[in-house]
């Protein structure tokens, strides 16, 4: 859900909204009269979005990425332990 305030009510309101974005996961938006609207969220989330851009930004990586997703989803997969998986790709003999 995103919260919409302007400049003057989120001035007063900081706390409260800082607490909103970070516990309830609110997105804030701060409408200010000249320039333009900043959204504030929680800094956990921020770094979360610029991660999935990262790892999105080149498309054979996203194909690959969203392959293993939909696999997943399909539910075909067995489950394996991290031991399997590290002797599978020669981590461990």
């Amino acid at each position: 859900m995103t919260i919409e305030t302007t400049y003057s009510q989120a001035r007063e309101q900081l706390k409260t909204l800082m607490d909103r974005a970070v516990d309830d996961r609110e997105v804030i938006v701060v409408r200010r009269r000249s320039g333009g609207a900043v959204a504030m969220i929680a800094a956990d989330e921020l770094e979360g979005l610029m991660e999935t851009a990262h790892l999105l930004r080149s498309s054979k990586n996203a194909e690959r990425l969203l392959t293993a997703l939909n696999r997943a989803r399909t539910g075909n997969q067995k489950p394996t332990t991290v031991a399997k998986l590290r002797k599978g790709i020669g981590l461990e003999a």
